[in-house]
């Protein structure tokens, strides 16, 4: 038996445990404090979101909500611990469209199931990209862009931080939607990416609202489009690209989603998830979320979290294989 086989037998044989004290463990959860590992560094937008609902979270379980920031391995080595961790609803996590919908595909190997190793509780956010071009180019709206692309002597280059990313595939996406062609410049951080686009070297790029808004308000860079299909909160004037382009069912957006080892209690994962679906909804919740950039999502139940996980799984992780870059990482 593999090592691999033998943590699955192992995780297995703690499920029936867990799930045959379910019910009484769910009486008296939580006894104690509870982790929350976050997959960014201290200050991230995300980290900033998880530390606000962990303090709500505490104040309503009556124990202490832990943050474990474990940034690393494209989110990777956050997602791995959790799945490794006893499902007992004292370890939770983060993940985003990465670790569960494009890596599977373009990592030659992880090291959990995304779709056998968690338990949704709560999708809580969804976090667009703003397309954004030089000011000097002749270009104010998602169709001159397609335009000016289509007639161009040679592509047009678009910034990215990184194959395989979010932003890398958003513009794919969109090439196969309308047709042209453009060269993709990948850089190792998305400051860089944003920076050589401000300067000139570069024509446009999707790029995260919290490195592109101070940019946009600024003059440095000019935004045409967002990525999700309602309009930002902080870039009112600017329109969803469906809106802008006609494609109504285009949409290129990352998540956070709140997890659980497989095999947490169902009345754990309930309780936190009524928690959550609270929490987030309330107003002052829904302004600060909204004040960094990202879109407030009311969350769905946990079997409607799978569906759409899958959908993205499906959607992504085609196009990942249809670019040739299935297990390239």
């Amino acid at each position: 038996m593999s090592a691999f086989d033998l943590r699955r037998f192992a995780v297995t044989a703690a499920f029936s445990i867990v799930a045959a004290l379910g019910p009484a463990h769910a009486q008296t959860y939580p006894t104690k404090s509870i982790t929350l590992v976050v997959p960014l560094a201290a200050g991230t937008g995300m980290d900033t979101i998880a530390r606000l609902y962990g303090e709500q979270l505490s104040s309503s379980l009556g124990k202490p909500v832990v943050i474990d920031n474990r940034p690393g391995a494209a989110m990777m080595l956050a997602v791995t611990s959790v799945a490794r961790a006893a499902p007992d609803g004292y370890t939770l996590g983060i993940a985003t469209s990465g670790p569960l919908a494009t890596n599977p595909v373009l990592y030659k190997k992880i090291d959990y199931d995304p779709e056998r190793d968690f338990t949704p509780i709560a999708l809580y956010v969804k976090s667009p990209f703003v397309l954004v071009v030089n000011p000097a180019l002749p270009v104010r709206a998602v169709p001159d862009l397609i335009k000016l692309a289509k007639e161009s002597t040679s592509p047009l280059t678009y910034s990215t931080p990184g194959v395989g990313l979010m932003q890398h595939l958003s513009v794919e996406f969109m090439k196969q939607q309308f047709g042209f062609e453009a060269t993709h410049v990948p850089y190792r951080n998305t400051p860089q990416s944003v920076t050589d686009i401000v300067a000139g070297h570069i024509a446009f790029g999707f790029a995260e609202a919290g490195a592109a808004v101070p940019l946009v308000k600024e003059g440095k860079l000019r935004a045409i489009a967002v990525s999700s299909k309602a309009r930002l909160p902080i870039l009112p004037e600017v329109p969803a690209f469906s809106e802008s382009s006609g494609a109504d069912d285009y949409e290129a957006v990352s998540w956070h989603v709140l997890l659980a080892p497989a095999a947490t209690p169902a009345p754990v994962v309930d309780r936190l998830h009524g928690e959550m679906k609270r929490i987030m909804a309330a107003p002052d919740m829904v302004k600060r979320v909204a004040d960094l950039g990202l879109i407030p999502f009311d969350t769905q139940p946990v079997d409607g979290i799978r569906t759409y996980i899958r959908s993205e799984q499906e959607k992504w992780g085609s196009l990942v294989r249809k670019l040739g870059l299935a297990g390239s990482q």
